[in-house]
């Protein structure tokens, strides 16, 4: 009986009960809540009773001609490909500079990396404490060189672009990381041969190093992507999506129009959309750059 046991266990059948326990956690965790969205998104429940109505597409239809949403939604394409752009655009410049030899380089990386560990609703709330107008220390230091503060977070747009520097700023270690590996990944004959063909820095780094970087560009472009078109703990922290409604992103009105305004229905068709954007605005970026990669 034993003998039968361990060869089950090991013939394809028993191996794919390996995935069982991975597949009960994601129908769990994944399968059933975004089905149980779907399913809420379609009622007027309020989050609360036990008591709602079908009310069909009509939380849908309001979506589109809410100008709170169509808010959020450019919001939260500002805080995506916003961040992404920024955080990329430095993590391959750090990469570069960490990649040489010189000392405390490795210092220099933990500095840079270390706001990835923090959480990021403290992160947004360090950040309000700079930004904020009575006491805040931006406007301490304009006052110490004879400016007028500034209400830094009164005003929509400014608002949403400072969030969006503040989380690249916080996710910009990783990017570095990323681009590290994938430098290093490089063979040096390749830069050799380049160098002794008479190729300068700027030549290396645009004929060789970017070309063959192109997956880590793809893997840390989509991470970076994926975390700011879900972006929520920063935007609740600094401005609660305020002045107004101008700084909200698809996440944090989902916050707003669930707990605030018990309004769950109209809350999960926001979700909703939210998951379809992601998926599809990551599906699409990530062909774009598949069929820009090269082999070596």
């Amino acid at each position: 009986m034993r003998r039968g046991i361990q060869r089950f266990l090991h013939s394809d059948q028993g191996l794919s009960l390996m995935y069982a326990p991975a597949l009960c956690l994601f129908l769990l965790f994944v399968a059933y809540p975004l089905l149980s969205g779907i399913h809420i998104s379609f009622t007027n429940w309020n989050g609360y009773s036990q008591k709602y109505a079908y009310i069909g597409f009509e939380n849908y239809s309001k979506l589109m001609a809410d100008p709170r949403f169509k808010k959020a939604l450019l919001n939260t394409l500002v805080y995506g490909f916003g961040s992404a752009l920024l955080q990329n655009m430095f993590g391959v410049l750090y990469a570069l500079l960490l990649n040489m030899k010189f000392g405390s380089r490795m210092l220099v990386r933990t500095v840079i990396y270390m706001p990835v560990i923090v959480a990021q609703l403290i992160m947004g709330y360090i950040f309000y404490f700079l930004v904020q107008y009575d006491g805040g220390a931006f406007n301490d230091l304009l006052a110490a060189i004879g400016l007028e503060p500034v209400d830094w977070m009164a005003e929509g747009r400014r608002a949403v672009w400072i969030i969006t520097a503040i989380n690249a700023f916080q996710f910009v270690g990783t990017s570095m990381i990323i681009y590290l590996a994938g430098i290093q990944g490089i063979p040096p004959s390749l830069q050799e041969a380049a160098t002794i063909d008479g190729a300068g820095a700027w030549g290396r780094l645009r004929r060789i190093t970017l070309p063959l970087l192109i997956p880590a560009i793809t893997t840390s472009f989509m991470l970076n992507l994926i975390g700011g078109l879900e972006l929520f703990a920063v935007v609740i922290s600094l401005t609660s999506g305020g002045p107004g409604f101008e700084s909200h992103s698809m996440s944090s009105l989902i916050n707003y129009f669930y707990f605030e305004n018990q309004n769950a229905g109209y809350a999960a068709a926001i979700g909703l959309i939210t998951f379809i954007l992601v998926l599809t605005v990551s599906w699409v970026m990530m062909n774009v750059f598949r069929k820009r990669e090269v082999e070596y």
